[in-house]
This record gives C-alpha cells, structure tokens and sequence, in this order.
C-alpha cells in the first residue's frame, strides 16, 4: 500500500454520523485497546476547541513533554490533523498505520463486523501514530458531540475540558442547551483529575456541574471577565490575569476565554508536573499557532478568513471585527452548508458588511447554493449590496476590485473554504 491507497482505503469507508461506539470498540480491541495505554487531555465544545487544544500543546511541548494533537476538520492540508509536538504526520507514518488499520478491518469483517467510518478510521490512526510515539499527553478535540463521539472511545481523560457551548447540530445533539450540554458533558469520567471551563452561560455549566458531582469530578471554572485586555489587533491578544501577563498571536476577542481556559487546565497540571511552569505556559500560549481562525492572510487590503458558521460564533465574529477594524469599510464573503442557522448567522454579522458577496462550498453535497444565500440575505438586509457568485475564485476576484488598500475583506461561513481562499492569495497579493 503507498501513501494514496491509504488515503483511499480511509477515505472509501463509510461516512456520516454513527452516534455509537461499537464500530470503533471492536477495531481498537483488534489492534490491542492502545488507548489504554495513553494520558489523554479531551475537548468538547462548539466554538474554541482547536485554540484551547493549540494552547495546551504548544505549553506542554515547550515544557518538554511529547504532545500528540487530533483535531478536524481539515482546514489547509490533510494529515495535519495528526500531529506530534506541533509536527505533522508524515505519508510514510500515515500509510504504516493505516496498512495496520487495513489488516485489523479485514479479519473484523471476515467475523462479519462492521468496518468503522471514515472518521473513526481517523480517530484510530491518531490514537496509533500518539502511542507509535510514546506521547506524554494526547489532546483528542470531540469531532461533534461528546457522549457517543468516536473520540470518546478513550478511558477516563487526564482532563476533561470544554470551550463554549452553544446551539449547533441540534438534529443530533438536543433542541436545547441544556440537552447539547449534556451530550458534550460525557466526556467525563470517574478518575478525571477534574473538568475544566470558562465563560459558560449558567445553564450550560449547571449540567456540568451535575455530572461532575455525580461521578466525583472537580469542576474548574476560569474568570475570563476577570481579564484585563491590554490590546486588541488583528496580530493577537494581550491581556493581564490573576497577575500574569498573557499574550496570544490569535487574534480576536474570544481569545482571552480560549486561553484562560486553558491556562486553568495547565495549572492543574502543573500539580503534578513541575516542569510545566507559569513560565512555560505563558510561552506556550504566545507560541500558539491555529490558522484559520480570525486570521489575516493578506494586506493592504487586509484580507482575514474564518470559520465562523453557528450564531455563536457569529457573536464573537461581530465583536472581533468592530474591535479589530472598527472604521473600515467591509466586503464579506460568505459561504455557508444548508444545515447550518445561516439565516441567524447572516442577522448577527452582514450588517456590518458594505458588500456582501455569497458563494457555495464546492464538493459537499450540504453547500446551500450562492443564489440562495443571496437570496435570505437580501430578505434581511434589503438595502445591502448582495451578490451571488458562481465560485469562490470568482468571489475573491470580485472582492479585491471592490476593496481599497484600507479596506476590509472577511470570508466565513465555512472552515471548509479557508484553505482555496488562502490558496488563491499568490494570484491577488
């Protein structure tokens, strides 16, 4: 097998939700349950998981631990979402581990058992390359729920942490908060050392601290008010708390939660790991490194792409461009997947925008067409200059003829576009 027959062996299997564990279960026991042989730190959430996870790797790295990362969704280049102090997995790694997964499925469906999804596929390939490297701390983000997601197939974490909460793939995980919160809360286990959060609406952290109590879990809870943000750019975040003085190169205001967050998981860590100083985690945290997210790409104009895709991080998204470029005039691209609350998410932030130019994601059968988008926009913001573009080059192209050197161009909308759009930067900059 070489390197694209193990991405097509991986990527042909099944894929869509499977809200159980069984598939991935038997495929671990048929390679020896090596989860059971790693120190696993967990993330669920629905905004901030891959920033807490990239503050608590480049912190534990830096302190000198091996430090294994699974995230997704893929934004730029597949296979970084397996990484190893901060290094991606190589195509002579990936294929190794995946002939090995190959063989395991082959006699679990010779006993007529069912191969796993593609995802879990995933999720087993980074559970073998951490233990092939003898990680320290393995940092697994929950693909989407908590309770039934295929990371969740791990003993009890080190640490079970959670970036915000909030509405997001309700025909999964609950029609309320409450509900989406408990899904994500079965991520804790007995034998947690504790469950760590910040900034969560009240309701949100009482089912956390149910299932804490119930299972014997420490719950702690991070003061992002309590912070002091000392400046606010597009090239990070500086901000005094509890006497230190933090500063991120990921911009934008939600950053102050994420990294407080996870300087409350270090610290705990920091119990039984003298190495992990407040030193060593202040650096980590200035090291981070998570593109795509409230990140510019280009200059003059500046160009900066997002994820955001939920009303949520619509929120966050507003604050973060009215702090950033407050008196800048705006072209937003937007492109969003139909079984997203776009219409909300288009409430929360095209307002702002003086253009507003829609796209559809390519090659994803859950794209809502640009001519729709354009057309639930416009019902909102009748007096916008709104237009459907027939591709996403298109609407990049379209952008830079409309924008100033001073001006604002934002995409969101969709991890998914991130990296074309930052591909396409070479031709325009």
């Amino acid at each position: 097998m070489d390197y694209q027959e193990a991405r097509a062996f991986i990527a042909g299997k099944i894929s869509g939700v499977h809200l159980e564990l069984d598939r991935i279960r038997a495929l671990l026991y048929e390679l020896g349950n090596p989860e059971k042989e790693l120190r696993f730190i967990h993330i669920a959430g629905t905004n901030g998981k891959g920033s807490i996870a990239a503050y608590l790797s480049a912190a534990l790295t830096r302190a000198g631990f091996c430090t294994g990362v699974y995230t997704s969704p893929v934004v730029y280049t597949y296979g970084e979402q397996f990484r190893v102090n901060g290094k991606m997995i190589s195509g002579e790694q990936y294929t190794k581990l995946a002939e090995k997964m190959k063989s395991a499925v082959t006699r679990m469906e010779r006993r007529g058992l069912v191969c796993p999804s593609n995802f879990e596929l995933e999720t087993v390939l980074a559970i073998l390359f951490f233990s092939e490297q003898h990680c320290d701390y393995s940092i697994l983000e929950c693909g989407m729920g908590g309770r039934d997601d295929a990371t969740n197939v791990i003993p009890a974490p080190v640490l079970a942490v959670f970036a915000s909460i909030s509405m997001d793939h309700t025909e999964f995980l609950g029609q309320t908060l409450p509900e989406i919160a408990s899904v994500k809360a079965g991520i804790i286990k007995r034998g947690c050392l504790a469950a760590v959060t910040s900034g969560q609406q009240k309701e949100t952290e009482e089912v956390l601290q149910s299932v804490c109590d119930s299972l014997g879990v420490p719950l702690v809870t991070g003061h992002p008010e309590q912070a002091e943000v000392l400046d606010n750019t597009i090239d990070g975040l500086t901000f005094r708390y509890k006497d230190l003085l933090f500063h991120t190169p990921l911009a934008g205001s939600c950053q102050a939660e994420n990294a407080v967050t996870a300087f409350e998981a270090l610290k705990i860590l920091q119990k039984k790991e003298p190495e992990l100083t407040d030193e060593k985690i202040l650096e980590g945290i200035s090291a981070a490194d998570w593109h795509g997210r409230f990140t510019r790409i280009a200059e003059h104009p500046d160009f900066v792409v997002d994820g955001a895709h939920n009303p949520r991080a619509a929120d966050i998204l507003r604050q973060s461009v009215l702090e950033c470029y407050p008196e800048r005039r705006r072209i937003f691209i937007l492109g969003v997947f139909a079984d997203k609350d776009y219409r909300e998410v288009i409430r929360r932030t095209c307002d702002l925008a003086d253009v507003l130019l829609c796209v559809e994601t390519p090659d994803n059968e859950r794209a809502l067409p640009a001519e729709k988008l354009a057309e639930a926009a416009a019902e909102i913001f009748p007096e916008k200059t709104i237009l459907a573009e027939k591709s996403i080059p298109d609407a990049v192209r379209r952008s830079f003829a409309l924008a100033g050197p001073d001006d604002l161009i934002l995409s969101f909308g969709s991890l998914s576009n991130i990296g074309e759009i930052t591909g396409l930067m070479k031709h325009f900059t």
